[in-house]
């Protein structure tokens, strides 16, 4: 789309103030590392999503939405077009007997605890996944044998291109492992579970627990969580540590020596280097074992997806 046009659907959709240009997208993933978008906003309340909705129909403008990042690796070219994310308005969460409200940018460590400090239970898993509620919906998140899924009731959705709310629930949303039906134009403004009645006591310990357990088994620093979906019945950490990639180097980019399945970044380390990482990986793997690892992260502005 030409510059000049889309400064002018700008300005007459009211959205001037709202969006910056040339924005970083490093400060976006846990990886710490990519190129800049043409254009960034962070939705400050519904008025404002339908605004950029009317804005997206008008105009043929690429559309990214982003979470807390820590699934996403941008590349180091950027993204041309228009990357959104939800704001404080859709931080809230609500707690009525057994179910809980969460807003899409609520973070789910942050939900966890909320629903320990509570009473219920069922969410502590999410402690150990720094992800936003949104982004683990559309993915369906998981970990420590559980996901989203488990005890998600229903979502509620606005649609950028039709600038429509929807609410979804379990069953039409087709949770499968890491995927959903939930579409690129598609936002989680908010997400409902219903969660088992529990003890604060026994929930705090079970928190601990994940967060000990994630301290020692998983790297700190620039990453963003798993790397490759697990094959059925296998985990794709010991696969990569069986092909004896643990430590393996490109550039700024390394296998982790404390899990195989997660690369570390240097600082100002480079998109491209993870990149041609994950596809030595892959065919080491494959070669290896004959495992056609599928990934999980996200991957923004790549020859191959």
């Amino acid at each position: 789309m030409d510059d000049d046009l889309l400064a002018r659907l700008l300005a007459s959709s009211d959205l001037s103030k709202e969006v910056t240009a040339s924005y970083d997208l490093s400060q976006l993933s846990t990886y710490r590392v990519g190129g800049t978008a043409k254009f960034f906003t962070r939705i400050s309340n519904s008025t404002s999503l339908e605004k950029i909705s009317q804005f997206i129909s008008k105009s043929d403008i690429k559309v990214l939405i982003v979470g807390n990042g820590s699934n996403l690796l941008i590349s180091d070219s950027g993204f041309d077009g228009l990357v959104i994310q939800l704001g404080e308005d859709f931080e809230n969460i609500s707690v009525v007997d057994q179910v809980v409200a969460a807003g899409g940018a609520v973070s789910l460590p942050v939900l966890a605890r909320h629903t320990v400090k509570n009473g219920l239970s069922g969410l502590e898993w999410a402690v150990g996944v720094p992800g936003s509620v949104g982004g683990a919906v559309r993915m369906n998140a998981g970990g420590h044998g559980a996901s989203m899924s488990d005890s998600l009731l229903l979502v509620n959705v606005f649609d950028l291109q039709a600038n429509k709310y929807k609410d979804l629930d379990v069953q039409e949303l087709k949770m499968e492992y890491r995927s959903t039906v939930i579409s690129n134009y598609e936002i989680v403004i908010e997400a409902k579970f219903l969660l088992d009645a529990g003890k604060v006591e026994k929930g705090d310990e079970r928190i601990s627990e994940i967060v000990k357990w994630r301290r020692e088994n998983q790297p700190g620093g620039q990453n963003a969580g798993s790397v490759f979906m697990n094959p059925l019945g296998d985990s794709a950490g010991r696969l990569i540590d069986a092909a004896g990639l643990k430590g393996y180097e490109i550039g700024s980019a390394m296998v982790s020596e404390k899990h195989a399945n997660f690369i570390q970044v240097k600082p100002n380390g480079s998109a491209e280097d993870v990149y041609e990482l994950m596809k030595v990986v892959h065919s080491r793997v494959l070669e290896e074992t004959g495992v056609s690892l599928e990934t999980e992260t996200v991957m923004v502005g790549f020859d191959q997806q």
